[in-house]
């Protein structure tokens, strides 16, 4: 049952308040809606976790929660709705899945092991006994596309069969540069050896926390020998005949395809 002070804080909300409501990855629906007034919240039979400010939109302020059980209701994963939500919402929902992820797995000290509470009005869990302040992280990572000519190096990945072949990708260790990240993913990853390597742009991808740097990079030497384990195939693609590639819309990594392949077409 719903305790008394989980509908006294649902009461205390307005009415422009939105909610997004999570069971682990997986977003509750409101009748095929993904966002909740506090009343239809309230009415819940589940316990909410502590609500997390996730930002505005239309000057609606957006809270976050976890619910215990998904009660019966119908839910969607966050990466089913990458190519059918707009910008605003998807931005939303990504902050909302990052900062329940945090608040989940801080929940006690690191330190000390006592409890932690969260810091009003601030995105800050703070230890009960040490005083010790968690904030939340994320992990930046970078995603290359090695270009030869007309050509680009796509692989498909052994551990996530999407039937997509993208870019190559991996997260930045301690005491690297990105740009060094580049070149060691891309050597590990495929053989490969680059430069000429060049910052591209940037997205924040909520699969759990990543913050996804794109760059461009010059083939050097090196032939394709895939990872094992890492990578399933691996091979040089012409721009005029790509196989399957994620989304321009949804990932950088479709945009750093899409965009080097029309800059090498000839125009019509």
């Amino acid at each position: 049952m719903a305790s008394q002070a989980t509908r006294l804080r649902l009461g205390q909300l307005a009415d422009s308040v939105r909610l997004i409501l999570f069971r682990q990855d997986r977003i509750l629906l409101n009748a095929g809606e993904l966002f909740w007034s506090p009343g239809s919240a309230e009415s819940l039979d589940a316990e909410f976790s502590a609500l997390l400010y996730a930002g505005e939109s239309a000057g609606n302020p957006y809270l976050a929660a976890e619910l215990d059980t998904e009660a019966g209701l119908e839910s969607r994963s966050l990466r089913s709705l990458l190519f059918s939500e707009t910008d605003a919402d998807l931005e939303l929902l990504s902050r909302a899945r990052q900062l329940l992820n945090w608040y989940g797995t801080h929940r006690y000290c690191g330190i000390c092991g006592s409890p932690t509470v969260l810091r009003e009005g601030e995105r800050m869990l703070e230890c009960t006994t040490c005083s010790h302040q968690f904030f939340p992280r994320i992990n930046p990572c970078v995603i290359v596309l090695v270009t030869r000519g007309a050509e680009v190096l796509l692989a498909r990945s052994a551990r996530y069969r999407t039937g997509y072949y993208s870019c190559l990708a991996g997260f930045v260790e301690i005491g690297e540069t990105p740009e060094q990240t580049v070149e060691r993913e891309v050597r590990e990853e495929s053989g490969v050896e680059v430069d000429n390597i060049r910052y591209v742009e940037s997205q924040s991808w909520p699969f759990p926390s990543q913050l996804m740097l794109g760059f461009l990079a010059d083939y050097r030497s090196g032939d394709i020998v895939p990872e094992p384990g890492e990578i399933e195939d691996a091979a040089w693609f012409h721009v005029n005949d790509l196989p399957p590639t994620p989304s321009a819309g949804v990932s950088v990594a479709g945009r750093l395809i899409e965009g080097y392949a029309r800059s090498m077409r000839d125009p019509l």
